[in-house]
């Protein structure tokens, strides 16, 4: 009953900003730390940012930290993330993941982000 629905533009120019948000059900969210995953047809599956349950403590990967934020509101079961100063570099299917017990995880409803002129 997981279930992970990703909602934001797809396009913009690069130096521009977009925000993701990814709306959770199924589990107890407020106890769970969160992910964000992107894949692109060069890179395969990549990690780009985790967030701990009440949103203290956050990871970045190298290639987005200090553009990237992730962020949550236990409140509305959402997990989000800002992207800023976005390069062509960025452009993939953006994933969220939810560390709920191994048995019920599963990849979230991916979305297009395709930074271009």
């Amino acid at each position: 009953q997981v279930k992970l629905v990703v909602a934001g533009r797809g396009w913009v120019q690069p130096g521009g900003s977009l925000r993701l948000s990814c709306a959770a059900t199924g589990f107890i969210f407020s106890s769970t730390a969160m992910n964000w995953f992107r894949q692109s047809p060069g890179k395969g599956r990549e990690f780009i940012a985790s967030i701990s349950s009440t949103g203290g403590i956050t990871n970045y990967a190298d290639s987005v930290k200090g553009r990237f934020t992730i962020s949550r509101d236990n409140a509305k079961n959402t997990v989000y993330l800002q992207m800023n100063s976005l390069k062509v570099e960025d452009t993939a299917v953006y994933y969220c993941y939810a560390m709920v017990p191994v048995n019920l995880r599963r990849w979230g409803q991916g979305t297009q982000v395709t930074v271009s002129s």
